[in-house]
């Protein structure tokens, strides 16, 4: 009895350490600066028990995809960095917080590039729509949350996963929080800010 007893209380102990950490999970609001593995990133949204999470500084620079070609988000080089490459660089823990997501990968609106297939990512860019969405007129965010700082400390360029005026550019964020359609995809002009959907 004292052993089942024992493990009764140890059991209590367990669900009362796990309901304060969702609590303070459900305290999450978009807007908020959190850490996750070793960067800081910024809650875009928060639902169904996960949180949209941008992070807080562009990486570096890197290319949309290695070759000047036609490419989509599915086909790029910069994907298969950030779910093979980048996403090894979390622990394990870390890794089974990281939700696969189905990502909808739209036609450019203003000259109907191809945004190719639907993807299922555990890291992205996020796409002219989720900007529009999250840091719009009606988004909850400040717009200068937009600007990007590099490591260097200056403000940056950085790549969208939407496809640009053409099939051999993309999208991205200019140094002033504006949307720049006509990036070629082997440029090295723009820097890198992973998104991802985190489990609370």
């Amino acid at each position: 009895m004292k052993k089942i007893t024992a493990i009764f209380l140890c059991v209590l102990m367990l669900a009362a350490l796990s309901g304060s950490k969702a609590e303070a999970a459900s305290g999450i609001k978009a807007g908020d600066v959190i850490p996750f593995g070793a960067y800081s990133w910024r809650a875009l949204d928060v639902q169904d028990g996960k949180a949209l999470l941008l992070c807080e500084f562009a990486l570096g620079a890197g290319e949309y995809n290695e070759e000047y070609t036609a490419v989509t988000w599915e086909t790029c080089t910069l994907r298969l960095f950030l779910n093979e490459g980048f996403y090894n660089s979390f622990s394990a823990e870390e890794k089974a917080r990281i939700a696969e997501t189905m990502l909808p990968n739209n036609d450019n609106p203003l000259f109907g590039t191809s945004g190719g297939n639907d993807t299922n990512d555990k890291i992205f860019l996020l796409s002219i729509e989720e900007v529009e969405k999250y840091f719009g007129g009606s988004g909850q965010l400040d717009n200068s949350a937009l600007i990007a700082m590099s490591s260097n400390g200056a403000a940056s360029a950085w790549w969208l996963r939407s496809p640009g005026v053409g099939e051999t550019s993309a999208v991205s964020v200019s140094e002033d929080g504006e949307f720049d359609f006509y990036g070629e995809v082997d440029s090295m002009s723009k820097d890198i800010r992973p998104a991802l959907w985190l489990i609370l």
